[in-house]
């Protein structure tokens, strides 16, 4: 019997969902971009050049990145193990969903999301916290 490894990046992800429109995600590719940002030089604040990631580089980032999205990023590409991507199919974009879907339950309802209003929590709240919190 063969054996695998999960390897799970929270908030590291390789490109958007059909509906990313609906949680003002669209284009995402947090990778990607953290990655042509360092190969333009856009990223060097106490570092300089490509990024370097050899581990996640040998283990397929990059080409999963090209998979999931069809950018080519500016790299060696030195894909060495076994890679692939996925599609969520539950509701929210959020770590604990990502994470029930990863063991096996889709949510087809999709948690609370709070209106993007300001202030997000109303006043009489934040004034009693404020004021348990010293």
């Amino acid at each position: 019997m063969g054996k695998a490894i999960l390897i799970v990046l929270d908030s590291l992800g390789i490109g958007g969902a059909p509906d990313a429109s609906v949680y003002s995600d669209e284009g995402s590719n947090t990778f990607g971009s953290i990655a042509l940002a360092c190969s333009s030089g856009n990223a060097d604040i106490g570092r300089k050049g490509a990024l370097m990631v050899p581990n996640l580089e040998s283990l397929g980032i990059y080409s999963a990145t090209r998979l999931s999205t069809g950018l080519t990023l500016p790299n060696t590409d030195s894909t060495t193990g076994s890679f692939a991507v996925a599609q969520e199919r539950s509701k929210g974009k959020d770590t604990p969903t990502g994470h029930h879907e990863i063991a096996g339950f889709t949510d087809q309802i999709g948690w609370h999301i709070f209106p993007e209003v300001v202030p997000v929590f109303p006043d009489k709240q934040m004034k009693k916290l404020i004021k348990k919190a010293n």
